[in-house]
């Protein structure tokens, strides 16, 4: 089993890494792989709706330059689960993040839709509000998927505006342990 997750925020190595890195950790305890994915410097663009994904039909997004977006789907693709983790920018994920569902949601579903029933969660960092509608953002990505949405204790929000804030929001890294409990279990109970 592997669970691959994207962080989707403009800081290499921020709060959205450390919060995913919280869940990454409970995953590896209980045997599952991981891996994390940066996107800082990535420029991915968005969705331009030339549709070639549903007449190549090869999970790829072939309507734009090769910027690497292709490879986040190859990953999301060989993974059993997916977290997609986003700072929130304006109340909302990332441009970033949100051209990786775009795209990527498109490809995917133009060809049969192979991440449905995948579980997929999702992980935002937050100064001080607009959290959930980014984290809301996320989720309806993995439910337009057709994916199982692991929950946690509480929303899975971390709250802290320099690198390394997140470290003093106990609640927050909780839940991000919790989720990771949680998502193990699932996919251990999927496979079984």
């Amino acid at each position: 089993m592997k669970v691959v997750a994207f962080n989707g925020s403009s800081r290499k190595d921020g709060n959205t890494a450390i919060l995913l890195r919280r869940v990454l950790a409970e995953l590896e305890e209980a045997g599952i792989e991981t891996e994390l994915v940066q996107l800082a410097h990535k420029h991915f663009a968005g969705c331009t709706a030339c549709l070639k994904c549903a007449e190549t039909l090869d999970d790829r997004c072939s309507g734009l330059k090769d910027d690497g977006l292709n490879e986040c789907i190859e990953k999301m693709l060989a993974a059993d689960g997916i977290l997609i983790g986003s700072p929130t920018y304006y109340a909302n994920c990332t441009a970033t993040t949100q051209a990786l569902m775009e795209r990527a949601g498109y490809a995917t579903r133009k060809n049969g839709n192979p991440l449905a029933r995948k579980v997929g969660a999702a992980v935002v960092a937050v100064r001080r509000a607009g959290a959930i509608h980014a984290f809301d953002s996320i989720n309806h990505w993995f439910q337009i998927n057709e994916m199982i949405l692991i929950g946690s204790s509480y929303w899975n929000i971390g709250i802290g505006r320099e690198i390394g804030d997140v470290e003093q929001d106990e609640e927050g890294l909780a839940t991000m342990t919790t989720l990771g409990r949680t998502m193990a279990w699932a996919l251990k109970k999927l496979t079984a």
